[in-house]
């Protein structure tokens, strides 16, 4: 049973113990992501007497580490970009030696490394332009003003910073007054004897009218970082890695410091420390925008529980150890994807509906004799909107469905299941799907693999123009045929994919008149793409003919690319 110890030291005592290696981070914590003017506040906060929170700690030794646990030092240096924010940062991992390392943080780790940074540290700023793999960049110093009447602090500013706290690239041309705080480990500063002196010496150039102001700083930060105990924490004793786990998650789940994408890929990578590296070889090229979730869904859907979208450390070690046949799995179906004129680059957004087929992929080795079931479960859960509500459970319930089924995706197996069963009502919500909608969208995208060219933009159209059924009806149309004939000018049977730049040219004008503009070869080839049967007049007063007879063809067509 784990045991709590409530207790606190120094700031000094603490950044010391970092220094000295006996302090040690979790790999499972996130990379440092303070911003410079968040390190400025907090020393400002510790100026003006404010508490910094308390700190949680985890005992660690032989009882509840083992060879395959990994730790992280404290950075000794950082980078910031132009804009002053943390550039994103690996800590370097390493197994622990419990005979010099004893206590891991699991919360306070942005705290203690800002102050880290503050006093044994370096800090630099990267410029504008400058590539990440360069490094370094240009060395900066904290500085607190000592004189008074040049505290640069304006009224708005005032509730959230008093002192005039900063980093400052402008390293050799420091004002007199300009005191670095990290001059404060100075020998002669710890040394009672010396202390008068130093302070003395430190604001010499200090205006007469400042210099008590300027004392009285410098003797409260040599307060706050050797004699008060600021570092408040609670130490947990006799845990191991898996409860610290559970105890990083809980604590961290509850805010927004973490999202739960971050909290999944720390605990990930407590149990394969180069777990983000080898996904970021894998998300580039078609893959490119999918995300690392993405991923960790994958291996909870073939290694584990996807309802329960926890990572453990079997899951862990299963997508570690078989890391070569996952890329080939992922390889495969996005070849699988190619051969259907469909990029995999298509689900950047989407990728829940590709699960299933990864995991048929992964463990059927002749998953090639099936294409025809990849194909149908494909265009019927997007056309259906399978995923559009309980995901999991529907991820977990086509799981099931394949294990069943001998490892296979079949169209018999999906006209078992009722969401993905083909039925005439289905068919009639997709042809009655408007444009700006996904379903319609969709619906055309694959209605159009055939003939769409890859690298040309597409836009959904009107064949006859929305606004020409805002303007006088024909007079041969009936009002209540002409109010059906508006409810049905945004619908599947009056759209269809225009190249952009087309369809630009073409914005409201006449269906009859923009095809009267073509040579015969344009027309023929319009009529194809556009899915409209030879003899079928496109003067809007035949709307109600050209609307029914082309519903039934892509009615037709439809059916057959669900099947």
């Amino acid at each position: 049973m784990s045991v709590l110890v409530d207790d606190s030291i120094t700031i000094y005592e603490a950044l010391q113990y970092i220094k000295d290696g006996k302090y040690v981070m979790p790999a499972f914590q996130r990379q440092y992501v303070w911003s410079m003017e968040q390190v400025e506040k907090l020393w400002d906060s510790i100026l003006l007497d404010y508490p910094i929170a308390t700190f949680l700690f985890w005992h660690v030794d032989d009882d509840n580490v083992t060879w395959d646990t990994y730790f992280c030092n404290f950075l000794h240096e950082a980078t910031f970009d132009s804009r002053k924010q943390a550039d994103s940062l690996n800590y370097e991992l390493s197994n622990i030696n419990v005979a010099l390392s004893d206590t891991a943080i699991l919360d306070g780790q942005q705290r203690l490394t800002s102050l880290f940074l503050s006093l044994f540290g370096n800090a630099f700023i990267r410029q504008k332009h400058a590539r990440k793999k360069n490094g370094g960049g240009i060395v900066t110093k904290l500085l607190i003003e000592l004189n008074k009447n040049k505290l640069t602090v304006d009224e708005e500013e005032y509730n959230s910073k008093k002192y005039d706290i900063k980093f400052s690239e402008k390293v050799g041309k420091l004002s007199p007054t300009q005191f670095e705080i990290r001059n404060i480990l100075d020998p002669k500063f710890q040394d009672e004897t010396t202390r008068d002196k130093a302070i003395n010496d430190a604001i010499a150039n200090v205006p007469a009218d400042s210099k008590e102001y300027a004392r009285d700083i410098l003797n409260k930060l040599y307060i706050k970082i050797f004699e008060e105990k600021l570092i408040r924490f609670t130490k947990i004793h006799d845990m191991k890695q898996d409860d610290a786990l559970e105890m990083f998650v809980r604590f961290n789940s509850g805010g927004k410091a973490l999202r739960k994408s971050e909290i999944t890929m720390s605990i990930l990578e407590a149990y394969w420390p180069s777990a983000k590296t080898e996904f970021g070889k894998l998300l580039v090229d078609s893959y490119n925008g999918f995300g690392s979730d993405f991923i960790i869904r994958c291996a909870l859907m073939i290694y584990g529980d996807v309802v329960k979208s926890n990572i453990s450390k079997q899951i862990a070690n299963e997508l570690k150890n078989n890391w070569s046949e996952f890329k080939k799995a992922l390889k495969n179906l996005e070849n699988v994807l190619k051969d259907m004129n469909i990029g995999v680059s298509r689900f950047a957004s989407s990728w829940n509906v590709l699960l299933p087929i990864i995991y048929f992929i992964y463990y059927n080795p002749e998953y090639k004799k099936n294409l025809d079931g990849i194909r149908a479960y494909l265009i019927r859960a997007i056309l259906f909107t399978y995923f559009q509500s309980g995901t999991t459970s529907k991820l977990q319930q086509m799981k099931s469905r394949i294990n069943e089924n001998d490892y296979e995706i079949t169209v018999d197996m999906l006209n078992q299941m009722n969401d993905l069963r083909v039925t005439d009502g289905k068919i009639e919500d997709i042809l009655n799907s408007e444009k700006g909608g996904r379903v319609a969208g969709e619906a055309l995208f694959y209605l159009s693999l055939d003939w769409r060219k890859k690298h040309i933009k597409y836009e959904q159209d009107h064949l006859h123009p929305y606004e020409r059924f805002d303007g006088n009806k024909p007079i041969s149309v009936s009002m209540e045929d002409w109010k059906g004939w508006r409810g049905n000018r945004n619908r599947l049977a009056n759209l269809h994919l225009l190249e952009g730049r087309s369809n630009a040219s073409k914005s409201d004008m006449r269906l009859a008149d923009y095809y009267n503009d073509m040579n015969d070869e344009q027309k023929s080839e319009f009529r194809k793409q556009a899915i409209i049967p030879d003899g079928l007049s496109l003067e809007l007063e035949y709307f109600d003919d050209f609307y029914e007879k082309r519903k039934a063809i892509l009615t037709a067509k439809i059916r057959q690319l669900l099947e």
